[in-house]
Protein backbone atom coordinates (compact mmCIF):
# COMPACT_ATOMS: atom_id res chain seq x y z
CA UNK A 1 0.00 0.00 0.00
CA UNK A 2 1.62 3.47 -1.35
CA UNK A 3 2.68 5.91 1.89
CA UNK A 4 -0.38 8.64 2.19
CA UNK A 5 1.94 11.82 2.19
CA UNK A 6 1.17 14.43 4.72
CA UNK A 7 -0.72 17.30 3.94
CA UNK A 8 1.87 20.18 3.43
CA UNK A 9 1.66 23.17 6.14
CA UNK A 10 0.65 26.18 5.10
CA UNK A 11 3.10 28.78 5.34
CA UNK A 12 2.97 31.51 7.56
CA UNK A 13 2.27 35.02 6.39
CA UNK A 14 5.11 37.00 5.50
CA UNK A 15 5.39 39.52 8.50
CA UNK A 16 3.68 43.24 7.56
CA UNK A 17 6.01 45.52 6.58
CA UNK A 18 5.98 49.47 6.87
CA UNK A 19 4.41 50.72 3.95
CA UNK A 20 4.05 54.24 3.12
CA UNK A 21 1.04 54.93 5.18
CA UNK A 22 2.04 53.29 7.61
CA UNK A 23 4.12 55.01 11.06
CA UNK A 24 7.15 53.34 12.85
CA UNK A 25 6.42 52.64 16.69
CA UNK A 26 7.44 55.60 18.60
CA UNK A 27 10.70 54.49 20.22
CA UNK A 28 11.62 57.87 22.26
CA UNK A 29 10.09 60.44 23.81
CA UNK A 30 11.38 64.09 25.13
CA UNK A 31 8.84 65.54 27.64
CA UNK A 32 9.53 68.90 28.95
CA UNK A 33 9.08 70.11 32.61
CA UNK A 34 5.42 71.88 31.26
CA UNK A 35 4.10 68.65 29.92
CA UNK A 36 4.68 68.73 26.22
CA UNK A 37 5.73 65.33 25.11
CA UNK A 38 7.45 65.29 21.56
CA UNK A 39 7.73 61.78 20.02
CA UNK A 40 10.84 60.42 18.21
CA UNK A 41 12.41 57.14 17.54
CA UNK A 42 15.53 56.24 19.93
CA UNK A 43 18.96 55.28 19.13
CA UNK A 44 22.26 54.87 21.37
CA UNK A 45 21.08 53.29 24.99
CA UNK A 46 17.92 52.60 26.62
CA UNK A 47 16.75 54.55 29.47
CA UNK A 48 15.87 57.83 30.99
CA UNK A 49 17.67 61.12 31.69
CA UNK A 50 16.63 64.31 32.82
CA UNK A 51 18.91 67.57 31.99
CA UNK A 52 18.55 71.19 30.08
CA UNK A 53 17.67 70.79 26.78
CA UNK A 54 20.03 73.20 24.18
CA UNK A 55 20.86 73.19 20.79
CA UNK A 56 24.24 73.50 19.42
CA UNK A 57 24.24 75.03 15.68
CA UNK A 58 27.61 73.17 14.50
CA UNK A 59 27.83 71.68 11.14
CA UNK A 60 30.63 69.24 12.19
CA UNK A 61 31.92 67.97 15.32
CA UNK A 62 29.22 65.91 17.10
CA UNK A 63 31.58 63.72 18.71
CA UNK A 64 33.55 66.47 20.36
CA UNK A 65 30.31 67.81 21.55
CA UNK A 66 29.37 64.80 23.07
CA UNK A 67 32.32 64.27 24.89
CA UNK A 68 32.56 67.79 25.95
CA UNK A 69 32.61 68.15 30.03
CA UNK A 70 30.67 71.24 29.74
CA UNK A 71 27.26 69.69 28.55
CA UNK A 72 27.22 67.69 31.81
CA UNK A 73 23.52 67.76 32.81
CA UNK A 74 22.49 68.75 29.13
CA UNK A 75 20.36 67.84 26.50
CA UNK A 76 21.87 68.65 22.89
CA UNK A 77 19.59 69.20 19.98
CA UNK A 78 21.45 69.28 17.01
CA UNK A 79 21.02 71.89 14.01
CA UNK A 80 22.74 70.36 11.38
CA UNK A 81 20.13 67.29 10.25
CA UNK A 82 22.73 64.33 9.49
CA UNK A 83 24.99 63.54 12.73
CA UNK A 84 26.25 60.44 12.41
CA UNK A 85 27.65 60.14 9.14
CA UNK A 86 31.22 60.26 9.61
CA UNK A 87 31.29 57.90 12.46
CA UNK A 88 33.10 57.75 15.45
CA UNK A 89 36.91 57.29 16.48
CA UNK A 90 39.24 56.84 19.42
CA UNK A 91 40.75 60.31 18.65
CA UNK A 92 37.82 62.77 18.83
CA UNK A 93 36.75 62.55 22.67
CA UNK A 94 37.56 65.65 24.52
CA UNK A 95 36.89 64.10 27.96
CA UNK A 96 40.16 64.49 29.78
CA UNK A 97 38.61 61.91 32.91
CA UNK A 98 38.14 59.19 31.07
CA UNK A 99 37.03 57.46 34.19
CA UNK A 100 33.99 59.65 34.67
CA UNK A 101 30.72 58.83 32.81
CA UNK A 102 29.49 61.14 29.81
CA UNK A 103 28.52 64.57 30.82
CA UNK A 104 26.56 65.08 28.29
CA UNK A 105 22.31 63.20 29.10
CA UNK A 106 21.20 62.92 25.99
CA UNK A 107 21.44 63.66 22.28
CA UNK A 108 18.79 64.82 19.82
CA UNK A 109 19.10 64.24 15.74
CA UNK A 110 16.82 65.13 13.10
CA UNK A 111 17.69 62.36 10.48
CA UNK A 112 18.21 58.69 11.29
CA UNK A 113 21.72 57.64 11.75
CA UNK A 114 23.49 56.97 7.64
CA UNK A 115 26.72 54.85 7.75
CA UNK A 116 29.52 55.82 8.35
CA UNK A 117 31.35 57.25 5.32
CA UNK A 118 34.87 58.54 6.54
CA UNK A 119 38.05 56.96 6.38
CA UNK A 120 39.16 57.99 10.41
CA UNK A 121 35.98 55.51 11.72
CA UNK A 122 36.43 52.97 13.35
CA UNK A 123 32.70 52.82 14.89
CA UNK A 124 28.66 53.38 14.26
CA UNK A 125 27.62 56.36 15.97
CA UNK A 126 24.69 54.35 17.51
CA UNK A 127 27.00 51.74 19.00
CA UNK A 128 29.62 54.40 19.91
CA UNK A 129 26.38 56.33 22.16
CA UNK A 130 25.47 53.46 23.44
CA UNK A 131 28.95 52.34 24.69
CA UNK A 132 28.73 55.83 26.21
CA UNK A 133 25.15 55.34 27.88
CA UNK A 134 23.81 58.58 26.36
CA UNK A 135 20.51 58.09 25.21
CA UNK A 136 19.50 59.50 21.64
CA UNK A 137 16.06 60.56 19.99
CA UNK A 138 15.85 61.05 16.56
CA UNK A 139 13.15 61.88 13.81
CA UNK A 140 11.64 64.84 15.06
CA UNK A 141 11.25 68.33 13.91
CA UNK A 142 14.91 69.80 15.81
CA UNK A 143 14.14 72.93 14.13
CA UNK A 144 10.65 73.86 15.84
CA UNK A 145 12.76 72.96 18.91
CA UNK A 146 15.32 75.13 18.66
CA UNK A 147 12.88 77.78 17.40
CA UNK A 148 10.80 77.28 21.02
CA UNK A 149 14.36 77.60 23.19
CA UNK A 150 15.06 80.71 21.78
CA UNK A 151 12.01 82.08 21.97
CA UNK A 152 10.77 80.84 25.80
CA UNK A 153 14.48 79.56 26.82
CA UNK A 154 16.39 76.68 27.40
CA UNK A 155 13.97 73.98 29.10
CA UNK A 156 14.26 71.48 31.62
CA UNK A 157 13.06 68.12 30.04
CA UNK A 158 13.59 63.96 30.36
CA UNK A 159 15.01 62.19 26.98
CA UNK A 160 13.36 58.41 27.06
CA UNK A 161 14.36 55.34 25.40
CA UNK A 162 12.65 52.16 25.31
CA UNK A 163 13.00 49.45 22.22
CA UNK A 164 9.37 47.91 23.05
CA UNK A 165 7.70 51.87 22.98
CA UNK A 166 6.25 51.56 26.53
CA UNK A 167 6.69 55.00 28.39
CA UNK A 168 5.21 55.61 31.99
CA UNK A 169 4.54 59.45 30.65
CA UNK A 170 2.91 60.48 33.94
CA UNK A 171 5.94 59.59 35.40
CA UNK A 172 8.68 61.22 33.29
CA UNK A 173 6.39 64.54 33.56
CA UNK A 174 6.99 64.79 37.23
CA UNK A 175 10.52 63.88 36.93
CA UNK A 176 11.16 66.98 34.27
CA UNK A 177 8.70 69.11 36.73
CA UNK A 178 10.65 68.39 39.49
CA UNK A 179 14.37 68.85 38.52
CA UNK A 180 15.76 72.02 39.71
CA UNK A 181 17.60 73.02 36.46
CA UNK A 182 21.54 74.38 36.31
CA UNK A 183 21.64 77.19 38.31
CA UNK A 184 23.16 76.54 42.08
CA UNK A 185 24.48 73.23 41.02
CA UNK A 186 28.21 72.23 41.11
CA UNK A 187 29.04 70.01 38.31
CA UNK A 188 32.50 70.63 37.85
CA UNK A 189 33.36 67.71 40.62
CA UNK A 190 31.33 65.20 38.62
CA UNK A 191 33.61 65.83 35.83
CA UNK A 192 37.04 66.55 37.22
CA UNK A 193 40.47 64.56 37.83
CA UNK A 194 41.03 62.97 41.12
CA UNK A 195 44.43 63.24 41.05
CA UNK A 196 47.44 64.91 39.39
CA UNK A 197 48.10 64.09 35.77
CA UNK A 198 51.03 65.15 33.58
CA UNK A 199 50.07 65.58 29.77
CA UNK A 200 52.59 65.90 26.41
CA UNK A 201 50.31 65.29 23.64
CA UNK A 202 50.53 67.86 21.10
CA UNK A 203 47.70 68.75 18.78
CA UNK A 204 46.67 66.47 16.12
CA UNK A 205 48.92 66.23 12.58
CA UNK A 206 47.74 64.90 9.32
CA UNK A 207 50.59 62.82 8.81
CA UNK A 208 51.88 61.76 12.08
CA UNK A 209 48.55 62.16 14.16
CA UNK A 210 49.04 62.77 17.49
CA UNK A 211 52.41 63.43 18.68
CA UNK A 212 54.31 63.63 22.40
CA UNK A 213 56.28 66.71 23.42
CA UNK A 214 59.46 67.24 25.32
CA UNK A 215 59.35 69.39 28.22
CA UNK A 216 58.71 72.47 27.13
CA UNK A 217 60.23 75.63 28.71
CA UNK A 218 57.26 76.76 30.74
CA UNK A 219 55.76 74.76 33.13
CA UNK A 220 51.85 75.36 33.81
CA UNK A 221 49.54 74.00 36.16
CA UNK A 222 45.65 73.28 34.49
CA UNK A 223 43.44 73.06 37.13
CA UNK A 224 40.41 71.06 35.67
CA UNK A 225 36.98 72.07 36.32
CA UNK A 226 35.69 69.95 32.68
CA UNK A 227 38.90 70.20 30.87
CA UNK A 228 38.92 69.73 27.36
CA UNK A 229 41.98 67.42 25.85
CA UNK A 230 42.57 70.02 22.93
CA UNK A 231 43.14 72.69 25.67
CA UNK A 232 46.38 70.77 26.83
CA UNK A 233 47.15 69.79 23.46
CA UNK A 234 47.04 73.48 22.34
CA UNK A 235 49.07 74.78 25.67
CA UNK A 236 51.83 72.15 25.06
CA UNK A 237 52.01 72.74 21.44
CA UNK A 238 52.71 76.53 22.41
CA UNK A 239 55.52 75.06 24.31
CA UNK A 240 54.08 74.41 28.05
CA UNK A 241 54.98 71.94 30.22
CA UNK A 242 51.36 70.84 31.19
CA UNK A 243 50.55 68.98 34.81
CA UNK A 244 46.42 69.19 35.74
CA UNK A 245 45.13 69.05 38.90
CA UNK A 246 41.85 67.95 39.91
CA UNK A 247 39.12 71.26 40.87
CA UNK A 248 39.34 71.14 44.27
CA UNK A 249 43.29 72.15 44.49
CA UNK A 250 44.14 74.66 47.29
CA UNK A 251 46.49 77.38 45.63
CA UNK A 252 48.81 77.31 48.22
CA UNK A 253 49.64 73.20 46.32
CA UNK A 254 49.35 75.13 42.85
CA UNK A 255 51.80 78.00 43.81
CA UNK A 256 54.25 75.17 45.99
CA UNK A 257 54.76 73.38 42.55
CA UNK A 258 55.98 76.81 41.22
CA UNK A 259 54.58 77.17 37.86
CA UNK A 260 55.15 79.76 35.62
CA UNK A 261 51.52 80.18 34.71
CA UNK A 262 48.14 78.69 36.03
CA UNK A 263 45.46 78.15 33.91
CA UNK A 264 41.69 77.75 34.57
CA UNK A 265 40.01 75.48 32.43
CA UNK A 266 36.38 75.03 31.13
CA UNK A 267 33.65 73.13 32.78
CA UNK A 268 29.77 72.88 33.39
CA UNK A 269 27.21 73.80 35.70
CA UNK A 270 26.64 77.33 37.59
CA UNK A 271 30.19 79.34 38.24
CA UNK A 272 28.43 80.74 41.68
CA UNK A 273 28.18 77.25 42.89
CA UNK A 274 31.84 76.11 41.64
CA UNK A 275 32.88 79.54 42.52
CA UNK A 276 32.26 78.57 46.17
CA UNK A 277 35.26 77.00 46.70
CA UNK A 278 36.80 77.74 43.79
CA UNK A 279 37.04 81.67 43.84
CA UNK A 280 38.91 81.59 47.40
CA UNK A 281 42.04 79.52 45.36
CA UNK A 282 40.99 81.64 42.07
CA UNK A 283 41.82 84.85 44.11
CA UNK A 284 45.08 84.06 46.33
CA UNK A 285 46.16 82.81 42.96
CA UNK A 286 45.80 86.37 41.44
CA UNK A 287 47.62 88.25 44.05
CA UNK A 288 50.49 86.05 43.75
CA UNK A 289 51.46 87.59 40.47
CA UNK A 290 51.44 84.71 38.54
CA UNK A 291 50.40 84.59 35.11
CA UNK A 292 46.78 83.56 34.89
CA UNK A 293 44.20 82.11 31.53
CA UNK A 294 41.43 81.23 31.88
CA UNK A 295 38.36 79.80 29.59
CA UNK A 296 34.95 79.60 30.11
CA UNK A 297 33.86 78.36 33.41
CA UNK A 298 37.20 79.66 34.25
CA UNK A 299 36.52 82.96 32.67
CA UNK A 300 33.31 83.46 34.51
CA UNK A 301 34.78 81.64 38.44
CA UNK A 302 37.82 84.29 37.44
CA UNK A 303 35.00 87.11 37.03
CA UNK A 304 33.76 86.76 40.26
CA UNK A 305 36.93 86.19 41.59
CA UNK A 306 37.77 90.00 40.37
CA UNK A 307 34.44 91.41 41.68
CA UNK A 308 32.10 90.91 38.54
CA UNK A 309 28.67 88.69 39.22
CA UNK A 310 27.61 85.73 36.62
CA UNK A 311 24.60 85.12 35.09
CA UNK A 312 22.08 82.68 33.66
CA UNK A 313 21.38 83.22 29.89
CA UNK A 314 18.28 82.72 27.97
CA UNK A 315 19.13 80.44 25.35
CA UNK A 316 22.85 80.18 25.89
CA UNK A 317 25.66 79.87 22.87
CA UNK A 318 26.59 76.48 21.40
CA UNK A 319 28.17 76.47 18.49
CA UNK A 320 30.75 76.78 15.65
CA UNK A 321 30.01 79.80 14.20
CA UNK A 322 30.22 82.82 16.42
CA UNK A 323 31.68 86.24 15.77
CA UNK A 324 33.18 87.55 18.76
CA UNK A 325 35.64 90.98 18.36
CA UNK A 326 38.91 91.33 20.15
CA UNK A 327 39.15 94.74 21.05
CA UNK A 328 42.80 94.38 21.95
CA UNK A 329 43.40 93.67 18.18
CA UNK A 330 40.48 95.59 16.53
CA UNK A 331 39.85 92.09 14.89
CA UNK A 332 36.62 89.59 14.47
CA UNK A 333 37.06 85.91 15.37
CA UNK A 334 34.80 83.48 14.52
CA UNK A 335 34.57 81.01 17.61
CA UNK A 336 33.45 78.08 19.19
CA UNK A 337 31.09 78.92 21.92
CA UNK A 338 29.37 76.37 24.78
CA UNK A 339 27.87 78.00 27.85
CA UNK A 340 24.73 78.91 29.45
CA UNK A 341 25.93 81.50 32.15
CA UNK A 342 27.64 84.31 31.11
CA UNK A 343 30.04 86.98 33.21
CA UNK A 344 27.58 90.32 33.53
CA UNK A 345 29.34 92.74 31.62
CA UNK A 346 27.96 95.86 33.56
CA UNK A 347 29.14 94.79 36.88
CA UNK A 348 32.49 94.67 35.57
CA UNK A 349 34.66 96.44 37.86
CA UNK A 350 36.87 99.25 37.88
CA UNK A 351 40.09 97.87 36.57
CA UNK A 352 38.91 95.16 35.21
CA UNK A 353 38.95 95.40 31.14
CA UNK A 354 36.35 94.18 28.65
CA UNK A 355 38.75 92.58 25.86
CA UNK A 356 36.13 90.62 23.43
CA UNK A 357 32.57 90.95 23.37
CA UNK A 358 29.93 88.58 21.47
CA UNK A 359 28.49 90.01 17.85
CA UNK A 360 25.79 87.88 18.33
CA UNK A 361 24.49 89.46 21.25
CA UNK A 362 26.90 91.48 22.67
CA UNK A 363 27.35 89.65 26.00
CA UNK A 364 31.01 89.46 27.55
CA UNK A 365 33.20 87.37 25.92
CA UNK A 366 36.83 87.88 27.78
CA UNK A 367 38.12 90.15 30.35
CA UNK A 368 41.93 91.36 31.39
CA UNK A 369 43.12 92.61 34.97
CA UNK A 370 45.23 95.95 34.32
CA UNK A 371 48.38 96.07 35.81
CA UNK A 372 48.49 91.92 36.05
CA UNK A 373 49.32 89.31 33.37
CA UNK A 374 45.63 88.04 34.06
CA UNK A 375 43.07 87.52 31.10
CA UNK A 376 40.53 85.13 30.00
CA UNK A 377 37.97 84.43 27.55
CA UNK A 378 34.20 83.26 27.58
CA UNK A 379 34.57 80.98 24.29
CA UNK A 380 36.53 78.08 23.36
CA UNK A 381 40.10 78.57 21.49
CA UNK A 382 41.36 75.55 21.11
CA UNK A 383 38.52 74.82 18.62
CA UNK A 384 38.71 75.15 14.97
CA UNK A 385 35.41 76.81 13.55
CA UNK A 386 37.34 79.90 12.21
CA UNK A 387 39.42 77.13 11.64
CA UNK A 388 42.09 78.63 14.16
CA UNK A 389 41.63 82.17 14.47
CA UNK A 390 41.85 82.01 18.30
CA UNK A 391 44.91 80.11 18.50
CA UNK A 392 47.18 82.93 19.64
CA UNK A 393 45.60 83.55 23.02
CA UNK A 394 47.75 80.33 23.72
CA UNK A 395 51.01 82.31 22.30
CA UNK A 396 49.87 85.48 24.54
CA UNK A 397 49.46 83.56 27.35
CA UNK A 398 52.69 82.00 26.78
CA UNK A 399 53.95 85.82 26.20
CA UNK A 400 53.07 87.03 29.73
CA UNK A 401 55.12 83.98 31.40
CA UNK A 402 57.88 85.12 29.07
CA UNK A 403 57.75 88.69 30.39
CA UNK A 404 57.19 87.29 33.89
CA UNK A 405 60.48 85.61 34.01
CA UNK A 406 62.09 88.56 32.87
Amino acid sequence: MPAVKKPAKAKKAARPQFGDWDAPRVTALLVLADGTVIEGYGIGAEGEAVGEVCFNTAMTGYQEVLTDPSYAGQIVTFTFPHVGNVGTNDEDIETTNLAASAGVVGAIVKEPITEPANYRSAKHFDKWLKSRNIIGLSGIDTRALTARIREQGMPNGVIAHNAKGRFDIAKLKKMAAAWPGLVGMDLAKDVSLTQRMEWDEKLWDWKDGYTCAEDGPWKVVAVDYGLKRNILRCLTSAGCDVTVVPATTKAEDILAMNPDGVFLSNGPGDPAATGEYAVPEIRKLVDSGKPLFGICLGHQMLGIALGAKTMKMHQGHHGANHPVKDFTTNKVEIVSMNHGFAVDRESLPQGVVETHVSLFDGSNAGIALEGKPVFSVQHHPEASPGPQDSHYLFRRFVGLMEKAKG
